[in-house]
């Protein structure tokens, strides 16, 4: 369901239900790229992570000659696991990237300014790309699962329809590459906040010997059509 692309040596991912909207630009980064060695080889964002600083600003660079994006429009996220969303305008261009940010704590962010460009980070951590294909108005959220147990897509689609009067029928969504429920494993502490928030969470859920496998594309995806979101409208990584 998505696709794979090499530009200028730089792989990344789209969506092809976005790829057709000509107005709107969007990628999922891979690690190939970039100019960091080592451990941080080669497209590496990380800007805490022991990687020089220089290397960080050239990968930046080099995405956003990719993509054909100024540096100095981009405004990244500062991710702490919850579902506090932020609406970003011109005055908000290079935070995050080029200069400091002056906010904490938001792990998504929305904008219907066409010269800002949104950044989210993600490991494990689930993306959840967002786009009012009649009004022009994009989002980007981190959900982990603190972030989806918290339903961070559900608090996107209400600032869409609250704040800029937007039809979720008009919302298309595509859920990025993360863990699976082959690999994301819990104990029984973090099962019972899944089925005492959502009963109907249980059935994205198995038991395999001791630990709970959680699908979380399956619970953000049933999270986001309680909200409107026409399943036609949803694209995932599986």
């Amino acid at each position: 369901m998505i696709r794979y692309i090499e530009k200028n040596g730089v792989k990344y991912l789209t969506f092809p239900h976005l790829s057709k909207h000509d107005n709107l630009i969007h990628a999922f980064t891979t690690r190939d790229g970039g100019v960091s060695k080592g451990c941080f080889e080669s497209l590496n964002f990380g800007f805490n992570d022991g990687d020089k600083i220089e290397n960080i600003h050239n990968n930046f660079k080099i995405l956003g000659q990719t993509l054909h994006i100024k540096v100095e429009n981009m405004v990244r996220t500062h991710q702490k696991h919850t579902n506090n969303i932020l609406y970003v305008t011109e005055k908000d261009r290079g935070k995050g990237v080029t200069r400091d940010r002056d906010f904490e704590s938001i792990d998504g962010l929305i904008t219907d300014r066409p010269e800002v460009a949104i950044i989210t980070s993600h490991a494990d951590c689930t993306p959840l790309f967002f786009y009012d294909y009649e009004k022009n108005i994009i989002g980007l959220a981190h959900s982990g699962w603190r972030g989806t147990v918290n339903r961070i897509g559900e608090e996107m689609v209400r600032k869409f329809s609250k704040d800029f009067k937007s039809k979720p029928e008009d919302i298309l969504v595509g859920i990025g590459p993360s863990i699976g429920a082959c690999c994301f494993e819990v104990d029984t502490d973090v099962y019972d906040i899944f089925v005492n928030k959502d009963k109907r969470y249980e059935q994205y859920i198995v038991k395999k010997n001791s630990k709970y496998h959680i699908d979380l594309w399956k619970i953000n995806k049933l999270i986001l059509k309680d909200n409107g979101i026409l399943s036609s409208s949803i694209l995932d990584f599986a």
